[in-house]
């Protein structure tokens, strides 16, 4: 194995994890039409950590070998250990494999999204620091100068350390005897915890869109350190709109709606200028990473007026816990997240020729296929949720069977549109995994 091949490995691996991501919900999303389908083998309890996994190893194995990749093309920078990308690399492959077997086994423990059983803990976060080790030792020496995505990045590594370790405190005898506090630390540290790899994930947008325009003054301006600051303060602090239910402090309440009002907003503005600055030329060149950009910042634009809507108490009380949170969830991982990683692989495999003409057409056509979808898909998830928080504050005297029941065909819908998502981005990795394979 080369060494320079590792950041390939990882964004292999991590696009494997989409398809696997993506199979594990349509199952899960067909058991909302047949309650019964492989219940003995795969029931929902199992499918859905195993699709919360895999869709989040996705968007960190991709950010990491993105991250990686990046690094090993600085000249300033000094060289990557390949022992600690090597280790790293089969540490959170092993571990991986090792959640995937407790969680089919039915072995569940610790909190919604890191179910798996807390011995987990200790090799996840040597994976990381081993990521946090090899990148300030290669960056060092450039610190006064870094660009805003050298400082999300390596922001993003701290905190993902620190609220990782937070997500796991609940396993405290004091946590553990106070009801309240561990229903809150679990909310802080899980929004936190997003919050950590929207940095490596966003930085990774600031360094394509810098590298695709040619022009570093994106990675050095004053806006791009003010969506800094003011991403790593909705870091740590804009988990709390996720907790108005509970009942704390009330300047903690209004802190967190003053600083949700704020999200996503300064990146839209970057994403927006960059677009309308862009020259025929350069989108010739790069129209796959750029195509994916864009439409990023379409999901940017409409995740931004959700948040805006649901962070509002009064609303927040009406759609917690329906699936306009899932709407929210799937336009930030699927919409944002997702699309700006595939245009970070697909910059660096147009940037080096390895796209053909052809596989470039089928991409094209595979994101066509899976905006429609996924529209649609959103968009049904929202009619959804506000048929449940309609339900659960007007009409309590439907039983919940019976509620359900009359969400059947929205659901066969539902399934359509996600399997219809799902073809699209099958069609897209597909692609890039037969070029991923000639590395």
């Amino acid at each position: 194995m080369k060494n320079n091949a590792y950041p390939f490995y990882f964004i292999t691996i991590g696009l494997v994890s989409l398809v696997l991501g993506l199979l594990c919900g349509l199952l899960a999303g067909f058991q909302y039409i047949v309650p019964d389908f492989i219940k003995t083998v795969l029931p929902f309890n199992a499918l859905r950590p195993l699709h919360t996994l895999f869709v989040v190893s996705w968007i960190l194995l991709a950010a990491i070998g993105g991250i990686y990749y990046y690094l090993g093309k600085n000249p300033n920078a000094k060289s990557l250990n390949p022992k600690l990308i090597q280790g790293h690399f089969w540490i959170f492959i092993l571990t991986g494999l090792g959640i995937i077997f407790s969680y089919i086994s039915g072995h569940f423990e610790g909190k919604e999204y890191l179910e798996f059983p807390s011995y987990f803990y200790f090799p996840i976060m040597l994976g990381w620091l081993l990521f946090g080790l090899n990148y300030f030792k290669t960056t060092k020496a450039s610190f006064k100068s870094w660009p805003v995505y050298y400082w999300m990045w390596g922001t993003g590594i701290v905190f993902m350390l620190y609220h990782f370790t937070e997500a796991h405190l609940w396993l405290l005898p004091y946590f553990k005897g106070h009801f309240i506090q561990n229903i809150a630390l679990q909310w802080k540290a899980g929004g936190s915890y997003v919050g950590s790899w929207n940095m490596l994930v966003y930085g990774t947008s600031l360094y394509v869109i810098a590298k695709i325009s040619k022009d570093a003054s994106y990675a050095h301006s004053k806006k791009a350190f003010f969506f800094y600051f003011l991403g790593l303060t909705n870091l740590m602090f804009g988990w709390a709109h996720h907790i108005y239910i509970i009942p704390t402090a009330p300047w903690i309440r209004y802190v967190a709606y003053a600083i949700s009002m704020t999200e996503w907003i300064i990146l839209f503005s970057i994403l927006y200028d960059w677009k309308k600055n862009l020259s025929k030329e350069t989108i010739t060149n790069y129209p796959l990473a750029y195509r994916f950009m864009k439409l990023a910042n379409f999901w940017v634009f409409l995740n931004i007026v959700l948040a805006l809507l649901i962070s509002i108490p009064s609303i927040n009380l009406f759609t917690h816990g329906t699936h306009i949170t899932v709407a929210h969830s799937m336009g930030t991982t699927i919409g944002i997240n997702t699309l700006i990683l595939l245009s970070s692989i697909t910059y660096i495999l147009e940037s080096t020729n390895l796209i053909s003409v052809n596989a470039t057409r089928k991409i094209q056509l595979g994101l066509r296929v899976f905006n429609f979808s996924f529209v649609g898909f959103w968009l049904l998830l929202l009619l959804i949720g506000a048929k449940k928080g309609y339900w659960t504050c007007f009409n309590s005297s439907l039983s919940f069977g019976e509620f359900q029941h009359s969400l059947h065909w929205l659901y066969v819908l539902f399934f359509i549109f996600g399997l219809g998502m799902a073809t699209g981005l099958y069609r897209i990795v597909f692609e890039l995994l037969k070029i991923l394979k000639c590395q």
